[in-house]
């Protein structure tokens, strides 16, 4: 790729004289003509106040139109958000700040006024004032029909019994949208040891809705059928998983390293022995994985480029020993840009092959446009591929040995103004495979469906939801939804006079779906494909013809290294081409996706390369049947039998490279609510539908607009917020009753009981904030996880008494840093630390640390592994000159708070899991007491991954930071 391509191509940003954005500018360039380019603006407006008022992207603000629109009260909470995306919300909190009402799926008629014919009112009830005010239930009502209660929350009382299962002041019992959930015990970590999930009566029904009406617990509790599904945990002292059994009796057990991170797994299966999963794991001194072995005696290293320490290499391979021979079986090699985009990858386990006076080599090489889009790709495909919809296509069996199974394709995407794609132009001369899909965009909005659906731009709107969900899939296959937005069932077939095909879905208070059920009519017969998902389990069950056909417990043991593994265990019905309790290795590329399957054995299942926005290129197997039973694919996310790829909170139709629904999140990801991973697929990945996230290793800050964006759409955090002002309270109010009792004691007294108090005003000026945090768990199985009470520790800056491994930067040090970083400023002249407040330099990295342990130590908690490595990354990239004003990097208490949520992970992969649904608050105990304390320069810089702030970042912090590699 060209580099003049980007020359003078910067993104900049207009401030007006508050210091607020209102443009950003971008320019255009396309590598089939570099000599054009062309500006991009997006445009913001504000009121008197400096709040927000309306967004603009370039291709509506020439149409004259606006993405989005915001009407605030005078505190800033935004009342009503009017996007062209995702229709009209409005939002009322409570004088205590709390969600109080919300009325969603507002749409606009064509003379521009509102149409509420689809609206959902939601509103919260709460605890009374005499307890802390927890949410209790939430009821919901859309236009036309009675009010129901969805949720109801049970919290547990102070009895001896709840108390010694720990689980006073929990939600023992939930009852939501799927049925119940309970909460049987809990660790004194927080952990829940023991969970409960009872679905409703007739669950598979999509008609059925969940209404807790009534103050009868014995009554509500008649509602979910009979039995339930129990998940036990157990954990060490620290939090950390040791095992898990699930709703089947099958168990799962973990190991660690003196790191904390995993470094082996085993399955039991009920009434079963033992087997190994994962034999070791073994990481670098930076925490990266190195080398897997599997319980199948496969081997994966990795490699990482030095300088940037992205991933260049993955290696899989049957060691010399193995018991079915030495092999290869994938070598994927990463070649990146200097921003980080990916431009090739290739397979060195796979030959050249020549077919057709074509050579076809096994890679793949991008191309992208000044703005990082993809816009074209090669590769190969099967020889007998052919245009793709919603159907996979037939895989080569048995595995190819000859030379005519692949040939060349070239596909090229181009987009709008806006970022919505609108053609694919596929190309496989040799082959005849050429073809076009056109997706027509709507003029109104960012909502877009294939041109089979409609070419007209003014009739897109109309095949969407007033809240922007798509109503059909394909011509004649209708999506239904809930009030939620959460897609309840498709018709991929419509008869006349006869029962339609479906597949119908139901989820829990979460939006994370439980249960699935897929209805065919087969002439005279009916068959039934029904899912359950349980934490660690999927139950899958078939009936035909009213007999159960096939029962399938899969074990989903998870991540393992870069593999997923799952157990196939029939309990009737078992393919007679297959074995029973089948483990299936699924070995992922960068993005996530499964490429490279293989048995127990080590032998190979299956292998599927894929197009950039998901279709299948390639996809051979050893058998159709072995083939059939694979179900994750593209991203390392499950493929429904209506081609849909399920992240969690959206679905993906791949042949359109665009999302089904509007974002969850709002414009968190920017103000297209439908673009897939910014049009990057390749070098950005989508963990669960909401937020788009960088593949090399580098994640951006969350600003302060995100931080709101975040309180307006997930009203938990909200709630949490206030009650962790009331902890902060608490405290504060501890600290005047002692300093009240105090002040009655003589000088010597008063010291020597002063010392036994937690909390008096001396003490709270060395504590200068409180931390607390929120962890919500995206399984069903789990519940919300509060902890606060972290503060500061101490660490001197002063010259009498300074931190261990420093050295302090006087006034004449100051003029000359060169000296502490030259190599640093002939790369950059934009690198000039601020020197107005004073530095320090870090001259032993090893003394600080370990001082820092120390602290940690007599805390009650040990420095986790994972937290050293960011703060020694922190020094690293500062060239050991921080901030004196930040104080000592690490000992802060939203430091400690990550330190906390890191240490209850069990395995390095599920670290990442925990850290993007946990959200940091942090208070101020000095000076404006209690109200929020943003992050400072160090800790914004430790607490840099996907983990959220949700008190604020320092104003350096706030902009959205790409990597620290450019």
């Amino acid at each position: 790729m060209s580099t003049s391509l980007f020359s003078n191509t910067p993104t900049v940003t207009v401030l007006d004289n508050r210091g607020l954005t209102v443009r950003d500018n971008a320019y255009y360039r396309h590598p089939d003509s570099p000599d054009v380019t062309s500006e991009r603006i997006t445009r913001h407006q504000y009121d008197a106040r400096g709040f927000l008022t309306q967004s603009t992207d370039p291709r509506l603000n020439e149409a004259g139109l606006v993405n989005f629109s915001f009407l605030t009260d005078l505190a800033g909470n935004v009342l009503r958000t009017h996007g062209v995306d995702n229709g009209i919300t409005v939002a009322l909190n409570d004088a205590a700040g709390r969600p109080f009402m919300t009325v969603s799926n507002i749409g606009t008629a064509d003379d521009g006024t509102e149409d509420a014919s689809q609206a959902m009112t939601r509103t919260w009830q709460y605890e009374g004032v005499s307890l802390p005010g927890r949410p209790v239930g939430i009821t919901e009502q859309v236009s036309g029909e009675a009010a129901r209660i969805t949720e109801r929350f049970v919290w547990a009382g102070n009895s001896p019994e709840e108390k010694a299962l720990n689980l006073a002041g929990q939600c023992v019992s939930h009852y939501d949208t799927a049925g119940l959930m309970q909460t049987d015990s809990v660790a004194l970590t927080g952990v829940p040891l023991s969970v409960t999930r009872r679905l409703l009566k007739d669950a598979d029904n999509p008609d059925i809705v969940a209404d807790w009406q009534g103050t009868d617990a014995s009554v509500r509790n008649t509602l979910p059928g009979d039995g339930g599904f129990t998940t036990l945990t157990t954990t060490d002292a620290t939090g950390a998983v040791l095992t898990t059994t699930d709703a089947q009796g099958n168990r799962q057990r973990m190991a660690y390293d003196v790191a904390g991170l995993l470094s082996g797994r085993w399955l039991t299966l009920k009434d079963g022995t033992e087997q190994v999963i994962v034999k070791s794991l073994t990481y670098s001194a930076a925490g990266q994985k190195l080398r897997g072995e599997h319980g199948n005696g496969v081997v994966t290293t990795y490699e990482y480029e030095p300088q940037t320490q992205r991933l260049v290499g993955i290696k899989t391979e049957r060691p010399a020993g193995h018991a079915a021979g030495a092999k290869v079986l994938q070598d994927l090699r990463y070649e990146y840009d200097p921003v980080g985009n990916v431009l090739k990858i290739s397979n060195d386990a796979e030959e050249t092959r020549f077919w057709r006076n074509q050579k076809v080599v096994p890679e793949n090489r991008y191309t992208c446009d000044s703005l990082y889009r993809l816009v074209s790709a090669t590769g190969r495909e099967m020889a007998n591929a052919g245009r793709q919809g919603c159907n996979l296509p037939s895989a080569t069996i048995p595995l190819p040995a000859d030379s005519s199974a692949y040939t060349n394709y070239t596909r090229t995407y181009t987009y709008d103004s806006a970022g919505n794609l609108t053609q694919i132009s596929h190309s496989a001369p040799a082959t005849g495979n050429n073809y076009t899909t056109d997706i027509t965009v709507s003029d109104r909005s960012n909502r877009g469906v294939l041109s089979t659906l409609t070419e007209n731009p003014s009739g897109v709107d109309a095949l969407f939801t007033a809240g922007g969900q798509q109503k059909q899939l394909q011509p004649g296959q209708n999506l239904v939804w809930t009030p939620r937005n959460e897609l309840l069932k498709v018709t991929p077939v419509v008869r006349d006079g006869s029962t339609d095909d479906r597949e119908s879905y139901r989820y829990d208070g979460g939006s994370q779906r439980c249960l699935k059920v897929s209805v065919q009519n087969t002439g005279s017969s009916t068959q039934t494909q029904r899912t359950l998902y349980l934490p660690g389990l999927e139950l899958r069950t078939t009936v035909s013809g009213g007999k159960e056909t096939e029962s399938l417990e899969v074990i989903t043991v998870g991540e393992a290294g870069c593999a997923q593994v799952r157990v196939l265990h029939w309990t009737a019905g078992r393919p007679a081409e297959l074995t029973g309790d089948q483990t299936r290795y699924s070995y992922d590329n960068l993005t996530g996706s499964s490429g490279l399957e293989l048995d127990g054995d080590g032998n190979i299942i299956s292998m599927e390369e894929y197009y950039p926005y998901g279709g299948t290129a390639v996809l051979t197997a050893r058998s159709q049947t072995g083939a059939d039973y694979k179900t994750v694919r593209y991203s390392g996310k499950e493929r429904d039998a209506t081609g849909l790829y399920y992240y969690g909170y959206r679905y993906y139709q791949p042949w359109a490279g665009r999302w089904l629904g509007a974002d969850p999140a709002g414009t968190a990801d920017g103000l297209n609510l439908f673009r897939m991973v910014r049009n990057n697929p390749v070098s950005m990945k989508d963990n669960d539908g909401r937020v788009t996230e960088w593949l090399d290793l580098a994640y951006p800050h969350k600003s302060f607009n995100v931080v709101a964006l975040m309180y307006k759409n997930n009203p938990m955090l909200k709630l949490y917020h206030r009650i962790f002002t009331q902890e902060t309270k608490k405290i504060l109010d501890e600290a005047e009753v002692n300093e009240s009792s105090l002040k009655k004691l003589k000088p010597n007294k008063r010291q020597k009981t002063s010392r036994d108090m937690k909390y008096t005003k001396t003490k709270l000026k060395n504590y200068a904030a409180h931390a607390g945090f929120l962890n919500v768990p995206s399984g069903s199985g789990e519940t919300p996880r509060f902890k606060s009470g972290f503060v500061n520790l101490p660490g001197s800056l002063s010259n009498k008494n300074t931190f261990p491994g420093v050295r302090l930067i006087d006034e004449k040090v100051k003029r000359r840093f060169e000296e502490y970083s030259p190599e640093k400023l002939k790369e950059s002249t934009k690198w000039r630390p601020e020197t107005s407040l004073g530095y320090y330099h870090v001259e032993n990295v090893d003394i600080f640390i370990s001082e820092i342990k120390k602290l940690y130590a007599a805390s009650g908690s040990e420095l986790h592994e994972v937290v050293e490595r960011r703060i020694r990354n922190h020094l690293a990239s500062n060239n050991n000159i921080l901030p004196r004003m930040a104080g000592i990097a690490g000992l802060h208490a939203e430091v400690q708070a990550l330190n906390h949520i890191i240490s209850m992970t069990d395995t390095e992969a599920s670290v990442a899991s925990k850290l993007s649904s946990s959200y940091i608050y942090t208070q101020r105990l000095v000076g404006a007491r209690n109200e929020d304390f943003p992050a400072c320069h160090n800790c914004s810089g430790i607490i840099n991954g996907l983990e959220n702030i949700m008190t604020g970042r320092v104003e350096g912090h706030t902009r959205l930071i790409r990597r620290k590699s450019i």
